[in-house]
C-alpha cells in the first residue's frame, strides 16, 4: 500500500519532518519582480483547466506572487511551489523558468500531464529539501542531476503504471547507487514504478550504506529482485517498508522483526516462499502488514499481544493456514482485515465481534465452520465477505439493523440456516447482499420501501417459501436479482418486472411460480436493457414480445415452461447473444434462416415439436432425445 501525500506546505529555511507533513514557519516578503515574471512564464508554459484549476487561474499581475496559490516566499523570494493536479498539458525542458527559481526549498509537480523526459537542469535547484515528480507524465532515465540535491530530505519520483511490463521511468545509468550515493538526509525515498532491475545483493547495500535516517522507502514495481540482504537491517530507522510487485523469489528474513520503529510493511504480490516469521506479528508500532497475492507464502497467526496496534492485516491468496486465535481480540485498533483465499479452517473466534474499529472483514474462501459471531458491536463495518466456507447455524444473533453503516454483506455457499432476518432489507446502506447457496428457509415478508441503494440481490438455492414479496420488485436501484432455486410459489406478473428500469440481471427459475405476460401498453424503449433473463418452469406460455427490443441481451432461458407456437427470427437478430435455451416446451416451427443470427455460443431447442431442417453454421447443442423433435 502506498503512504498517500499529506497536505503540506512550503517552508522556510527551518524545517522539521514529521513523516511527510513539513512544519512551517511563518513567510515574509513581498515579491520580487524576476520571481513573479518567472512564475508567469512557467504559468504560460502550461494548459490547465480554468473550471477546476484551484492555483494557475488565479495568478496574475495584479496581485503580489507571495500570495498566489501553491506559492510560499520567504523575503519575496519563492521557496516553495506547488503545482499539483493543476496542468492539463505542459511540456517541461531545460530551457523552463522553474530553473531559475534557485531559491526553491519545495517542489511538487505531482499528478499532472507534464510531458517530456525528465529535465537534467533539476542540479540548478540546489536549496531543494522536497521534490516530488510523482504521477506526471515526465518520463526516461532519471538524469544524474537529481544526486547533486544534496540537502533532499523527501524524494518522490514514483510513477505507478498498470502495465507492469512497461516502466515509463527508469534508473539505470545512473543506476539506483549513483543516484542516492550523496542524498545522505534523506528521511522517505519513492521510486515506485521505476525500471531499478537490481539483485538483492546490490539494492539492499546500496540503500543501506547511503541513507542512514532513511524512514520511508517505497521501492514497489521496481523489478527488484531478492534475496532480501541483511544489510537493510542497518536503516534503524525505517517506519514504512512498501516493496509490493517485485518478484524476490525468496522468503522474508527473521531480521524484519528488529526493526523496532516498523509501522508499514507491504510485501504484496512479491513472489515471497517459504515461512513468514512469526515475530514480525509481535513488533508493537506495526500498523499495517500486506502480504497479499504470494500464494506459496507459508504462516500462521498463532498469537496477537495485548498491546499490538495492528491496523490493517492482508493476507489474501496466501498459504496461511491453521485456526484463528483467540486473542485475536486483542487488535483493538484493527479495521480492516482481509484473510481470503487462505487455508484456514477451524471457528471463527467469538472475541472478533469486540473489535469495534472494524469496518471492512472478508475471510471468504478458507475452511472456517461453526457459527457466524454476532458483529454488533462493530458499528463501523461496511463490508462482511464470509462466503465459501462451511459456517453453520442462524444468523438471527446479529442485531443487523445497528450496522447502519453496512454495505456489502456476502454469506453464499455455507451450511447456515433458518429464516433470513427481514432487518437486512431495511440497512439504510446496504449496496450488496449475498446469501445464495445456503440453507435458509421460511417466508420473506414484505418490507418497508424508503429509499434504498441496494443494487445487488442473490438469495438463490435456498429453501425459502412463500410468495415472493412485492416489496422487492419495488427495488428501483436493483441491478441483479437471483431468487432461483427456491419454493417460492404464487403467481407473478411479468409486468413488475418490467418496471424495474435499472435491472439488468434476473433469475427466477426453478421455483414453482407461475409468471404471467399479457402483454403491455408501456413503450418498449421503457423497459429495462436486460444482460441475462432466466425465467425457466415459470409456467410461461408464450415468447414475450418485448424481447425484441432486448438489444443487450445475451444469456435467455425459458427452458421448462409451456411456450407454444413459432420462434420468429427477430429472436436471431438481437445482436449480442451468447446463450439460448428454449428447451422442454411445445415449440413447432421456426423462421429461418438463421446465418444470419448473432448467436455465437448455445442454442439448445431439445424436447420441443419442431419440424424440418435447421440451417445455419451456429455452435448447436440439439440432442434430439424426444420422439416429438425431428432433426
Amino acid at each position: 500500500m502506498r503512504i498517500p501525500h499529506f497536505s503540506w506546505l512550503f517552508l522556510m529555511p527551518m524545517i522539521c519532518l514529521l513523516s511527510r507533513s513539513l512544519c512551517i514557519s511563518a513567510v515574509s516578503g513581498q515579491c520580487l519582480g524576476n520571481q513573479q515574471s518567472l512564475l508567469l512564464q512557467l504559468k504560460n508554459s502550461f494548459e490547465f483547466d480554468n473550471a477546476s484549476s484551484t492555483k494557475l487561474v488565479h495568478w496574475n499581475q495584479s496581485v503580489d506572487c507571495c500570495s498566489w496559490k501553491g506559492v510560499t516566499c520567504n523575503q519575496g523570494r519563492v521557496i516553495g511551489l506547488d503545482l499539483s493536479s493543476e496542468v492539463n498539458f505542459g511540456i517541461l525542458d531545460n530551457s523552463s523558468s522553474l530553473f531559475s527559481l534557485q531559491h526553491l526549498e519545495n517542489l511538487s509537480l505531482a499528478n499532472n500531464a507534464i510531458n517530456g523526459k525528465i529535465p537534467s537542469q533539476f542540479d540548478k535547484l540546489m536549496n531543494l529539501s522536497y521534490l516530488n515528480l510523482s504521477q506526471a507524465a515526465l518520463w526516461g532515465q532519471i538524469p544524474i542531476a537529481i544526486s547533486h540535491l544534496t540537502r533532499l530530505v523527501i524524494l518522490d519520483l514514483s510513477y505507478v503504471y498498470y502495465n507492469r511490463i512497461f516502466h515509463p521511468r527508469t534508473l539505470q545509468n545512473p543506476n539506483l547507487n549513483m543516484l542516492v550515493h550523496n542524498l545522505s538526509e534523506l528521511i522517505e525515498l519513492y521510486l515506485d514504478g521505476v525500471n531499478i532491475s537490481a539483485q538483492g545483493y546490490e539494492w539492499g547495500p546500496t540503500l543501506s550504506s547511503s541513507l542512514p535516517k532513511l524512514r520511508v522507502l517505497s521501492l514497489s514495481n521496481c523489478l527488484l529482485s531478492g534475496p532480501l540482504d541483511s544489510s537493510l537491517l542497518n536503516l534503524q530507522s525505517l517506519s514504512n517498508i512498501h516493496l509490493y510487485g517485485n518478484n524476490f523469489s525468496s522468503p522474508v528474513p527473521e531480521f524484519f522483526a528488529d526493526f523496532k520503529n516498523l509501522m508499514s510493511l507491504d510485501f504484496q504480490s512479491s513472489g515471497l516462499i517459504g515461512k513468514f516469521p512469526e515475530k514480525i506479528f509481535h513488533i508493537p508500532t506495526l500498523q499495517t502488514l500486506s502480504l497479499s497475492d504470494n500464494k506459496l507464502l507459508q504462516g500462521s497467526l498463532l498469537a496477537f499481544p495485548s498491546n499490538g496496534s495492528l491496523q490493517m492485516l492482508e493476507l489474501r491468496d496466501t498459504n496461511f493456514s491453521g485456526t484463528l486465535p483467540h486473542s485475536i481480540g486483542n487488535l483493538k485498533m484493527l479495521s480492516q482485515i482481509d484473510l481470503s483465499g487462505c487455508n484456514f479452517n477451524g471457528s471463527i473466534p467469538k472475541s472478533m465481534a469486540s473489535l469495534t474499529q472494524l469496518f471492512y472483514l472478508d475471510m471468504s474462501n478458507n475452511n472456517f465452520v461453526g457459527p457466524i459471531p454476532p458483529f454488533t458491536m462493530g458499528k463501523n463495518l461496511t463490508t462482511i465477505n464470509l462466503s465459501n466456507n462451511d459456517l453453520t447455524g442462524q444468523i438471527t444473533s446479529t442485531r443487523w439493523e445497528e450496522l447502519l453503516n453496512l454495505e456489502v454483506l456476502d454469506l453464499s455457499y455455507n451450511s447456515l440456516d433458518g429464516p433470513i432476518p427481514m432487518s437486512l432489507f431495511s440497512l439504510p446502506s446496504l449496496r450488496e447482499l449475498t446469501l445464495g447457496n445456503n440453507r435458509f428457509s421460511g417466508r420473506l415478508n414484505e418490507f418497508p420501501i424508503v429509499s434504498y441503494p441496494l443494487i445487488h440481490l442473490d438469495l438463490s438455492r435456498n429453501n425459502l417459501e412463500g410468495p415472493i414479496p412485492i416489496s422487492i420488485f419495488e427495488l428501483q436501484s436493483l441491478w441483479t436479482l437471483s431468487l432461483s432455486w427456491n419454493n417460492f410459489s404464487g403467481s407473478l406478473q411479468l409486468n413488475l418486472i418490467l418496471a424495474m428500469r435499472n435491472l439488468t440481471d434476473i433469475d427466477l427459475s426453478y421455483n414453482s411460480l407461475m409468471i404471467e405476460y399479457n402483454g403491455t401498453n408501456s413503450s418498449l424503449s421503457t423497459f429495462p436493457q436486460f444482460s441475462t433473463l432466466k425465467l425457466a418452469s415459470c409456467e410461461l406460455k408464450t415468447l414475450p414480445q418485448f424481447l425484441i427490443n432486448q438489444h443487450s441481451l445475451m444469456d435467455l432461458d425459458l427452458s421448462h415452461n409451456q411456450i407454444h407456437g413459432k420462434i420468429h427470427s427477430w429472436i436471431w437478430e438481437l445482436p449480442n447473444f451468447n446463450f439460448l435455451n428454449l428447451s422442454y416446451n411445445y415449440l413447432e416451427t421456426l423462421d429461418l434462416p438463421l446465418l444470419n443470427g448473432s448467436l455465437v455460443g448455445v442454442l439448445d431447442l431439445r424436447f420441443n415439436q419442431l419440424q424440418g431442417q435447421l440451417l445455419g453454421d451456429l455452435r448447436v447443442l440439439m440432442e434430439c432425445g424426444s420422439q416429438t423433435n425431428s432433426c
